[in-house]
């Protein structure tokens, strides 16, 4: 479809996608086999749209419920708890005070504390 506007008829669950220089392709729901479960999910016509729509060139081999399983076990689209940052304790190799980073200090740079680093670090870095 290569970057054209595609127009949309959307009836119940039958969509009609009509693209500019492409013939009508009517997209009806399909039904998909879970790779990790084994049960069928419906591959929506409008679910269909959008993976077209995105250029993606194939179709869902997970349920959603396994989809979402396998996202929050790999960390993806994960919600972060509030104020959950990871810290770590460091002393600033310039004034000596103790200070927390968000990064595990390896002992091979110089750790500062906010104070130094931004008078070190010219503005706009």
């Amino acid at each position: 479809m290569g970057g054209s506007p595609l127009t949309k008829v959307a009836l119940y669950s039958v969509l009609t996608v009509i693209a500019p220089e492409a013939p009508t392709i009517a997209v009806e729901d399909k039904m998909i086999t879970c790779k990790d479960c084994g049960n069928q999910f419906v591959f929506s016509a409008r679910e269909q749209q959008f993976f077209a729509e995105k250029g993606f060139q194939n179709q869902p081999q997970r349920c959603r419920e396994c989809r979402q399983a396998r996202r929050a076990q790999n960390g993806e689209h994960a919600p972060a708890p509030s104020g959950a940052r990871p810290s770590f304790e460091a002393v600033c190799a310039s004034c000596g005070v103790n200070t927390t980073v968000p990064f595990r200090p390896r002992g091979d740079r110089p750790v500062y504390c906010r104070a130094c680093y931004t008078a070190q670090v010219p503005a706009g870095v």
